[in-house]
């Protein structure tokens, strides 16, 4: 099963890192290292989940993929 793209940047504004997971809207977190950001969002993501599942909201399948993924054939960045 494929997880999550998680999206990991660096926000001047902020301060910190952003780590956002696109196919689901509004989930993101933030840290002050990308580790932690990373942790975070990954916490977010299970409650975004609970939150769905138990409102019988839909949730989306694992869709978004950067550029550099949309070019090579699945079975090129695969570990399965």
């Amino acid at each position: 099963m494929r997880d999550y793209f998680i999206s990991i940047f660096y926000s001047e504004e902020d301060g910190g890192y952003i780590a956002d997971i696109p196919d689901l809207r509004f989930c993101s977190a933030f840290g002050e290292t990308p580790e932690e950001a990373l942790r975070e969002v990954q916490l977010a993501k299970e409650a975004w989940l609970e939150v769905a599942r138990a409102k019988g909201k839909p949730i989306p399948k694992p869709q978004y993929r950067p550029a550099i993924y949309q070019l090579a054939s699945p079975s090129e960045y695969s570990l399965a």
